[in-house]
């Protein structure tokens, strides 16, 4: 199984909502296992750059792969790209399940 995690980070505070509602719009694409999207509580007194967390796992890397070439990917990053400040990403592979 892989783990798909991605950490964002607003240019505005103001836009936080609209980047985890245009995110959200991802749990469409069919190939993922799990798929959600969390704003961050920012309760670790260390961190507290990022706003947004999506999470999500995906049988295998062909279905990452179909997930990340889907229209609504695309259409989601056009819409989230200019609100973003920061974008992180992690795809890992886990042996737990």
């Amino acid at each position: 199984m892989i783990r798909h995690i991605v950490f964002f980070s607003a240019r505005n505070p103001a836009d936080v909502e609209a980047i985890a509602a245009g995110l959200r719009r991802l749990g469409e694409i069919p190939h993922s296992d799990v798929f959600e999207v969390m704003t961050n509580t920012k309760t670790d007194p260390i961190s507290g750059e990022i706003d947004v967390v999506v999470y999500g796992e995906f049988k295998d890397a062909e279905a990452l792969a179909a997930y990340k070439a889907h229209p609504i990917y695309s259409e989601t990053t056009a819409v989230v790209r200019p609100l973003r400040e920061l974008r992180i990403s992690a795809d890992v592979v886990s042996t737990l399940r």
